[in-house]
């Protein structure tokens, strides 16, 4: 079929999507559902084992699904899995690059297995577009004189920067990036983020990203937060920020355990993170405060942060 035909679709529909592994007593991902459209940034947050890299494997046809529905530019990715793979580009979170070969051939390999160009023995003898190409995006990311080193004399930074490289070549219309920034500096991952914002913007590329950096998750267009398989919240980080966190009261004391034991006391649910935080939930901080005897050395009230959320949605579990 032509992907003319799936102009307008989403470019990921997932519906009552279930995935139980052999022998195991609970779903892996227990029937969630959710689009993102067309260009957007879409990140799965969850700690480790809620689901998202089984998800991420599910979409990008590497992992068969249980139950459910998955769509991908419209193509349905249990019927034509091979139509999906040509649309797609993929960042694994574990390494998948040959160690025997520089880094530029395992670009070339890549970009020869999709047909985007002729089989050439060396870099020099390949077509100018894909040598511009290339040292394009190893400029962007700083890569420039380690592109011709052998992979396996490479840090494990420049070998991920090496995978992002490799998985943009091909220009897919969905990227999977799962834990993309793992192992780059601070550096890097400003560079690696300014550049996939200039790709999506040149060539609507869509973006589903699993993080454990929740500064990368903030400038999202939408969050998902899976946690024992399930969705836990859904929506934009403001949304999501608004909905389960809203107004929060920070304190603390020179005697942090007997105010710990005080909020217990009152049955007060709060964040422990460095200091305590207290969600209002429509009360004032005037009317908890009177609550305690406990002498206070920290009293604000805050907006509460997307990993405020985050950690209260795993609390609450």
């Amino acid at each position: 079929m032509s992907l003319d035909s799936y102009e307008g679709a989403d470019a990921v529909d997932v519906e009552r999507l279930v995935k139980r592994y052999r022998g195991a007593p609970d779903n892996a991902v227990d029937s969630i559902s959710f689009r993102v459209g067309v260009g957007e940034v879409f990140a799965l947050l969850g700690p480790n084992g809620a689901g998202n890299t089984t998800t991420i494997s599910i979409l990008t046809t590497t992992l068969a699904p249980t139950s459910g529905s998955v769509r991908i530019v419209g193509v349905d990715a249990r019927r034509d899995p091979a139509a999906v793979r040509r649309q797609i580009g993929i960042i694994f979170q574990n390494p998948s690059l040959d160690m025997n070969l520089s880094g530029e051939e395992n670009i070339r390999l890549h970009a020869i297995l999709y047909g985007l160009y002729p089989y050439r023995p060396t870099y020099r003898m390949m077509p100018g577009d894909y040598r511009h190409h290339i040292s394009q995006i190893a400029a962007m990311l700083g890569m420039e004189s380690d592109l011709f080193r052998p992979v396996r004399k490479l840090s494990g930074g420049m070998r991920r920067k090496l995978e992002i490289i490799r998985g943009l070549m091909h220009r897919p219309r969905v990227l999977f990036l799962d834990e993309p920034t793992t192992g780059l500096d601070a550096a890097s991952r400003r560079s690696l983020w300014a550049y996939l914002a200039e790709v999506r913007q040149r060539h609507e590329t869509t973006i589903v990203l699993t993080t454990h950096y929740l500064e990368e998750a903030e400038a999202a267009d939408r969050i998902l937060i899976l946690n024992h398989g399930q969705v836990a919240a859904q929506e934009t980080p403001d949304q999501v920020r608004a909905q389960l966190g809203g107004e929060a009261l920070e304190i603390d004391a020179d005697d942090r355990a007997v105010l710990r034991r005080e909020l217990v006391r009152l049955n007060l649910r709060f964040d422990e993170n460095g200091r305590f935080l207290i969600y209002l939930d429509g009360r004032s901080a005037y009317e908890l405060v009177r609550l305690l005897t406990t002498p206070l050395t920290v009293m604000r009230t805050r907006q509460a942060s997307l990993e405020d959320v985050y950690l209260r949605i795993l609390a609450s579990e």
